[in-house]
């Protein structure tokens, strides 16, 4: 009933992964910086900038909005990608004492990791400024 997806739509699909994460990427930036989405806490409070807290939302917040826009896209996927794993080891795997996501609650950090160090890879793909730069180098 389903064949392999045809190549001619892996573009749209590579796109619309990358803006899709990266908003989602970017809302957890912004919930711990301005307290939107909820905020932090019971509260829906915001967490002090120079804090570990601090640190993950800014990287969220500018990491998250440059993929979506698909700008510097292998080295803000990196810092991505390597805030998750540091987020993973250090807070859920260290806050609970448990290595494995069903324990102690990283999945989501788990799945941006490995997105992320996929886009470092990959690059940003189609419908984004860096493909934008690149046919613009090209040209002139």
């Amino acid at each position: 009933m389903f064949g392999p997806l045809d190549s001619r739509h892996l573009p749209a699909a590579h796109a619309a992964l990358r803006i899709v994460a990266g908003a989602a990427f970017f809302s957890h930036g912004a919930q711990k910086l301005f307290g939107w989405f909820g905020g932090m806490g019971p509260d829906g409070g915001t967490v002090e900038l120079m804090s570990k807290f601090g640190a993950a939302g800014i990287i969220e917040l500018v990491c998250g909005a440059c993929l979506v826009l698909g700008l510097a896209t292998r080295l803000v996927a990196f810092i991505a990608s390597g805030e998750m794993a540091v987020a993973y080891w250090w807070m859920h795997v260290g806050g609970s004492g448990k290595i494995f996501w069903w324990e102690n609650r990283g999945e989501l950090v788990m799945l941006f990791c490995f997105i992320w160090l996929a886009y470092a890879a990959w690059g940003a793909g189609p419908l984004s400024v860096d493909r934008w730069l690149e046919s613009r180098r090209r040209q002139g």
